[in-house]
C-alpha cells in the first residue's frame, strides 16, 4: 500500500512539474514552492502554503529587475521617467494581461466558483508570487534572466510603453476623488546643490503626509510621491 501511494504521488508530482515547466519554461526544483506560488487564499487559507508571502517578496524582485533593466536600457534619462516607466511595466492590469498569455490561467488553483474572482486581477498576482518562487529555488541570477526571456522580452513592448502617457499624479487624484479622500501635493522643500534645483514634495492624504517624492523638477518630484503613495495603497 505504501509503495502504491509513493508511485500515485511521484506520478502526481510529475505531472505538476511538467505543466509548470511548459508554462513557465523552467523545471521546477522545489515544488512545494510552486505549488505555494499558484495556489490562491480562496484554495489554501495557511500562509505557508498559499501565494500571499511569495506574491509579496516576487512583487520587489520583479520590481528591482525591471527598474536594473531600465537603469541600463535609458542611461540618460531622469529618476521621473524611470519611475513612471516602470510603473507603467509592473501594474496590475499589465501583470495579469501577461499572466494570462503566459498560461497561468490555467495553472492557478483558486476557488472557481467565485465570480468575483473571475474579473479579479489574481493571475496578476499569481504571477508575481511565481517570480518570488523562482527566485527562491534557483536565486537571483537565475530569475534575472528568466524574468527578462519569459516576460520583459516577450510581453512588455518597452518601445510601445514609452509613447503611452499615464500620469500617475492624476491617477491617485482619481482614486482620492473616487473614495471621498483628501489629497494634495505639497512642495517641501526646493533647494540648488551643484548648480542643480532639487524638488521635495509631499502626497499628504487626508492631512497626514503619505509619501514623499524628490526631484530635479517639480514633475518629477510630484511623479515620484505619486507612485510611492500607489504602491503603499497598493493601487
Amino acid at each position: 500500500m505504501q509503495l502504491l501511494k509513493k508511485i500515485f504521488k511521484s506520478k502526481k508530482t510529475s505531472t505538476f512539474n511538467q505543466q509548470v515547466e511548459n508554462v513557465l519554461g523552467l523545471v521546477p526544483g522545489n515544488t512545494m514552492l510552486y505549488n505555494a506560488a499558484l495556489s490562491h487564499r480562496s484554495v489554501q487559507e495557511s500562509a505557508d502554503q498559499n501565494n500571499e508571502r511569495l506574491e509579496y517578496l516576487g512583487d520587489a524582485i520583479l520590481s528591482a529587475i525591471v527598474a536594473d533593466y531600465l537603469f541600463k536600457r535609458y542611461p540618460y534619462k531622469g529618476e521621473g521617467f524611470l519611475t513612471e516607466m516602470r510603473s507603467k511595466m509592473v501594474n496590475r492590469q499589465q501583470l495579469n494581461d501577461i499572466a494570462i498569455k503566459m498560461g497561468l490561467n490555467k495553472i492557478t488553483l483558486y476557488n472557481k466558483f467565485d465570480n468575483s474572482l473571475r474579473n479579479s486581477q489574481i493571475f496578476g498576482n499569481t504571477l508575481e508570487a511565481v517570480v518570488g518562487a523562482v527566485y527562491l529555488d534557483k536565486g537571483y541570477k537565475k530569475t534575472l534572466h528568466w524574468v527578462l526571456k519569459q516576460i520583459v522580452i516577450p510581453h512588455m513592448f518597452v518601445d510601445d510603453l514609452e509613447g503611452i502617457d499615464i500620469n500617475l499624479k492624476n491617477k491617485l487624484i482619481g482614486w482620492a476623488s473616487k473614495n471621498g479622500h483628501k489629497l494634495t501635493f505639497e512642495l517641501a522643500e526646493e533647494k540648488i546643490e551643484g548648480n542643480r534645483r532639487h524638488f521635495t514634495i509631499n502626497t499628504v492624504l487626508n492631512d497626514e503626509i503619505l509619501s514623499v517624492g524628490k526631484g530635479f523638477t517639480k514633475k518629477d518630484a510630484s511623479q515620484i510621491a505619486a507612485q510611492s503613495a500607489l504602491e503603499k495603497l497598493g493601487i
